[in-house]
């Protein structure tokens, strides 16, 4: 799944953002500010960074200047009522990807978002693969014997899960961190739910096995 991470102080701003991403398909964690973003981005991979300029704790461009020089590589789209020159030129020279001044069109936000992660996908493996499974990731394509399946979005994206660790036994928790966003009840069987459905499109030979009191693995038995 798609990870964004959305960080805004104006509470129904922020709603309205996360809202707007999850109808169009991707996982979106969300922060009011930096310190909360900071713990939230250390943990978890994002293909896409939405962030406020100006935080109750800061200018998210010195954070995200700081974060580059030690490496970091996630997409950042800069959001701001500052639409100087001088302005948007800071957002670029601090390593910002993208920057789009408000108020912005929902749509506009999200085309803009989808593209940043397209860009953030390059550094995965463009095709995944066990036995006669395949799956493009470029294309977001899936076929096993030849034949392409039809996935929804959080099937494909535990089925990519499963992929980058087949062979390897995967707890639900490690699936549901990756595959949902916060708002996922840890408590409740989406995993299985998913699994289930998976196996059936998946057909036979059987390809993710139960693994007891842990979760789930990909490969022969």
């Amino acid at each position: 799944m798609t990870r964004v991470m959305v960080v805004e102080d104006d509470e129904n701003l922020r709603l309205a953002l996360v809202t707007q991403l999850r109808a169009a398909g991707f996982a979106v964690d969300e922060a009011g500010d930096i310190a909360t973003a900071d713990r939230l981005l250390r943990g978890t991979h994002h293909d896409c960074v939405v962030l406020d300029r100006m935080l109750p704790d800061g200018d998210a461009i010195s954070y995200v200047h700081m974060r580059r020089q030690l490496g970091w590589r996630a997409p950042v789209l800069f959001l701001t009522a500052r639409d100087a020159l001088a302005d948007r030129v800071a957002g670029f020279e601090h390593g910002g990807d993208d920057y789009l001044v408000k108020p912005f069109v929902m749509a506009e936000l999200t085309e803009r978002v989808a593209n940043l992660c397209h860009r953030s996908a390059f550094d995965r493996p463009s095709v995944l693969h066990h036995e006669d499974l395949v799956m493009d990731c470029a294309r977001r394509e899936v076929r096993r014997a030849g034949v392409l399946l039809t996935l929804t979005n959080k099937e494909y994206a535990v089925l990519e899960y499963l992929l980058t660790r087949a062979g390897l036994p995967v707890q639900r928790a490690d699936l549901i961190e990756h595959c949902w966003d916060a708002q996922a009840d840890p408590m409740s069987n989406v995993v299985d739910v998913v699994v289930k459905r998976l196996r059936r499109k998946l057909k036979e030979p059987e390809l993710i096995h139960a693994v007891r009191g842990l979760g789930y693995r990909l490969g022969t038995r």
